[in-house]
């Protein structure tokens, strides 16, 4: 998803990859003796942040620094390089320093400050990776005597300016000083002023560089990038031009205790270095109407509340969008005045430049619908262009290959914060993304079920809604795609178009967010299970409502006609939402609710990253879901399993060539399994559900409520499926034969700290209890509650009952075998874990202590099974007393 910041963090915000707003940037100011102060408790450089002199230099002496400031601009800058633009800079020839002129007319105006990664180092933790962009922000600067300040200007808020309540419209509403710098030379006229900005490049005045350390976050600092060096790092370039005027900057990090790169993927831990560019952007003057947010359709937007509205909701939230003007106005489909322009970066590889430039056309579809003709053009840069593919006035989509890639596809985009104007975009796909190898340590010992950050540990973690891992997804369900089609016998030709289909894909959807469009999760719900395969169909509308979804792949079973891979155009809500964002007819009220009040039309369904419930206990409607696919969810997923354990059976006939490790098999291994456990995770979400619907009050809807409970068929049924691909004594029975072969292949000494053994019982519980999770989360107890009241009629008690049924029953008679044995441990824990938990409702309470005793039973009168079995059983009773009758174990 497109990342834009309203702060000032990099590694506490864009390297965190946040696309929420970030903690404002310790705010900077200068004491009475000139010393650089930080605020909020960092620790504050030694010398005058904006004084490039040092202690002991004759330029530090001070007679040499009056007799500086009393020179006249032009005598100061005369032996100085020159470099103009919207700000002239003046570079010494021989030390370096640099300074910037600032102008009577540039005094008290607003200005647009933005970041962008031109290189990170992604083996080090917490240093960015290239195409990270942070800080969209308005900033002006402001003279106080013999001072200059860069004041970050708060836009959250909104005073109608014909309103008398406008004339207040600061109080209590704050700017940050992040900088100030003693003016070193004036011109004769009095109107250009000259500061010195070496220090305030090289610290941390404008940006946050080092992340904080947040509340219960143990390992926070204990290895990171270090500390920032400003005697290592130093200013690269200056790129200045008429409208924007841009500073490279080499941030260099010491860290005398840095994790080791044992990979070496990353570069050297100890000194990590990060290439940043700050930019300073004329703010546009143009006649561009903001257009305000609705929730019934998805867009990034520039956050403010009308302080003056006597709305329950005074929000006068701004969509980022183009700013797109027919040249014929009356015509109902007119071309653009300025198109939309993406260059293809020439280090994108020949043989995939044709694919991505005509997923970059089909957006023009939706655009036809907003009554704009060809709004996007392509371009390639050619290999002797003399810019760079990191210069802002260009939207390019740049090509690279990672050592450990934090995506395979992403796409930024910066804005004016006061309109939501998009002013620029880059979009960054990798190289892993067409790779046939998995690169995540770990990933044998967790699982697959989200595939959000870099280990793929359960459903993605809070970062996954910060950031867009679509490329992930589409590289991990590519893989999943081969290993079928291999198993089903396929040639390199339908291999190739599966990879094709989702390089498509992938740049359709980053291409979307820099067109201003979040996630939308809930799109792969658009046609029947039974229709999904049908190209006649899908090829006309979509296999999917929107593009802006991270679906599961759609691979047909054995004997049965292959449909499309992915959907391979803008869907139905794609074209809605553009006609939104982009119409200009819409600027009529009238007609921006009749579009709007279609949001209850099925195929124009939406719900995002806010709405999706990856993470064990997350929101509240299954629909809006990763990994899934068609109206039957449930029954997708179960195909998807039952896809996996018969691929998963023919892994050592297909991957047996000669002269080959068994590398290639054990990570297809990984694939499978993992996209059973995601499957698995699926179907758990329809347990305590409930469908939401954003539709206002009159439209017309075929939901019956906001919010209605999943059905308790559906609900049980997908309990069953769980009890039977998940839970059962046989859901994970590989072969021994499979296991004794995932062997990875032995490079130096990298088993050394893990060992090279397949750690099978870590795996499968893994994948178990990241379902667990979910379905004992104390939000999902307590929702199943709360729904009863509306409509759902399958208690916590009879959920519970069942569940306990599914991980016991079966082998009450007899053994139980070692991945059971864990799971009830697991599970045991948790109920206990829930009638010790204060925080929970008395309905799970009640729930869980009757399941615990019914265990105990259980255990106490079954003396079937082996030695192993009869003393697992003794400590779960044992387990379940100490718990619940301390006083009587």
């Amino acid at each position: 998803m497109t990342i834009k910041t309203s702060s000032a963090s990099v590694l506490a915000g864009i390297l965190a990859l946040s696309v929420s707003s970030f903690a404002l940037p310790a705010m900077a100011d200068q004491d009475q003796t000139g010393a650089f102060v930080v605020q909020d408790g960092e620790t504050a450089p030694e010398e005058n942040i904006m004084d490039s002199a040092k202690p002991g230099d004759t330029a530090s002496d001070d007679t040499a620094d009056k007799k500086d400031k009393d020179k006249a601009l032009a005598d100061f800058v005369e032996d100085k390089e020159k470099i103009e633009g919207l700000f002239t800079f003046y570079r010494d020839k021989e030390k370096g320093e640099l300074f910037m002129e600032i102008s009577e007319d540039q005094l008290n105006q607003e200005f647009i400050y933005f970041i962008y990664v031109h290189n990170g180092v992604t083996g080090v933790p917490g240093l960015a990776f290239r195409g990270a962009t942070g800080n969209n922000q308005v900033f002006s600067l402001a003279k106080h005597y013999n001072r200059i300040d860069f004041i970050e200007e708060n836009t959250n808020f909104y005073y109608n300016p014909e309103n008398p309540i406008s004339r207040s419209a600061d109080a209590n509403v704050s700017s940050a000083v992040l900088a100030t710098a003693e003016i070193k030379a004036t011109s004769a006229d009095k109107k250009r002023f000259l500061i010195p900005v070496d220090k305030m490049f090289l610290s941390e005045a404008l940006t946050q560089l080092t992340p904080d350390k947040r509340p219960g976050d143990k390992d926070a600092g204990k290895y990171g990038p270090g500390k920032l060096s400003s005697s290592k790092s130093k200013i690269t370039d200056i790129n200045n031009y008429p409208e924007n005027s841009d500073v490279i900057v080499d941030y260099v990090f010491d860290d005398s205790k840095a994790m080791p790169d044992r990979d070496n993927i990353g570069g050297l831990p100890r000194n990590g270095k990060l290439t940043l560019q700050h930019s300073f952007i004329q703010m546009p003057k143009n006649d561009f109407k903001p257009r305000l947010d609705d929730p019934r359709v998805g867009y990034f937007f520039q956050r403010a509340t009308d302080m003056i509205s006597h709305s329950a909701t005074p929000y006068r939230d701004v969509i980022d969008r183009w700013s797109l003007v027919k040249k014929n106005p009356e015509a109902a489909l007119s071309e653009p005045v300025e198109p939309i322009v993406y260059w293809i970066e020439n280090t994108t590889p020949v043989e995939y430049r044709d694919t991505i430039r005509d997923a970059l056309l089909t957006w023009n579809e939706a655009f036809e619908k907003a009554g704009f003709k060809d709004a996007i053009q392509v371009k390639i840069q050619p290999d002797d262009a003399d810019w760079d593919a990191g210069d802002i006035r260009y939207n390019v989509l740049r090509w690279t290959a990672s050592p450990r890639p934090r995506f395979g596809g992403y796409g930024p985009h910066f804005v004016n914060p006061r309109t939501g104007q998009v002013l620029g975009a880059d979009i960054m796909l990798e190289q892993v993304f067409v790779t046939n190898r998995v690169h995540y340590s770990g990933l044998f010992e967790t699982t697959a079920l989200g595939l959000g950050d870099d280990s793929y540990t359960a459903f993605a973690p809070e970062q996954e809604f910060m950031t867009c891992s679509m490329g992930h997804q589409v590289q991990m369900a590519a893989q999943f795609g081969r290993s079928v089609l291999t198993s089903k016998g396929a040639t390199e030709v339908e291999k190739n178009e599966l990879v094709k289909q989702g390089l498509y894909y992938l740049t359709l959807h980053e291409v979307g967010h820099t067109l201003g469009l979040n996630h939308n999760m809930k799109a792969t719900q658009l046609h029947a299970y039974k229709d999904i395969h049908d190209t006649d169909l899908t090829s006309k509308v979509g296999l999917a409502g929107s593009v802006m979804d991270y679906p599961a792949i759609n691979i047909a079973g054995k004997g049965k006609p292959q449909g499309q891979f992915y959907t391979m155009k803008p869907g139905p809500y794609d074209l809605w939402a553009i006609e939104f964002g982009y119409s200009p007819d819409l600027e009529d009220p009238a007609k921006r609710r009749a579009l709007l009040e279609r949001s209850g039309e099925p195929a124009l369904a939406f719900g995002n990253d806010a709405d999706d419930m990856r993470a064990p206990g997350k929101a509240i409607d299954p629909r809006v879901m990763i990994g899934d696919m068609s109206g039957d969810a449930i029954a997708f997923a179960a195909h998807e399993i039952a896809l996996s354990e018969d691929t998963l059976s023919t892994l050592l006939e297909k991957y047996d060539e000669t002269g080959q490790s068994w590398h290639e098999l054990r990570d297809a291994f990984f694939i499978l399994s993992g996209a059973k456990g995601r499957a698995g995770g699926v179907i758990s979400r329809y347990i305590g559900g409930v469908y939401v619907d954003r539709a206002f009050v009159g439209q017309d809807t075929v939901a019956k409520a906001p919010y209605v409970p999943v059905s308790k068929a559906d609900q049980k049924r997908a309990m069953g499926l769980l009890r039977a691909e998940i839970f059962a004594p046989d859901a994970f029975a590989y072969p021994a034969e499979l296991i004794s072969h995932l062997q990875p292949q032995r490079r130096g000494f990298d088993f050394r700290s893990k060992g090279e053994d397949p750690k099978m019982h870590g795996r499968i519980l893994k994948i178990q209890e990241g379902i667990l999770s979910h379905l004992t989360h104390k939000d999902v107890l307590q929702r199943i509650t709360d729904s009863g009241l509306y409509g759902n009629d399958y208690s916590v008690a009879e959920m519970m009952g069942e569940l306990t049924d599914a991980i016991f029953e079966a082998d009450l008679k007899g053994d139980v075998n070692s991945y059971r044995q864990n799971l009830q441990v697991s599970y045991i824990k948790r109920l206990v874990g829930i009638v010790k938990n204060k925080a929970i409702s008395h309905q799970a309470h009640a729930a869980a202590f009757a399941n615990l005793n019914r265990v105990s039973d259980w255990m106490a009168k079954s003396r079937r099974g082996g030695s192993d079995t009869r003393a697992h059983r003794d400590f779960l009773k044992y387990t379940i007393d100490q718990a619940l009758y301390p006083a009587k174990s």
